[in-house]
């Protein structure tokens, strides 16, 4: 039988820690501009042209 001594240091941790965190914020950001590119596909933008601007 085999044992293993599994042990992360607080640096290691951290740093493990981080690139978790940063994974899931670069995939949420990643979706988030998926979603706004295929809903633009589909709705019209509202601009409304002014042709008088106030002076």
């Amino acid at each position: 039988m085999a044992h293993y001594l599994l042990y992360i240091d607080p640096g290691s941790g951290s740093y493990l820690v981080q690139v978790i965190v940063a994974a899931i914020v670069g995939i949420g950001f990643f979706f988030k501009n998926i979603k706004i590119y295929i809903r633009s596909l589909f709705t019209r933008s509202s601009k409304k042209t002014n042709d008088n601007p106030p002076a």
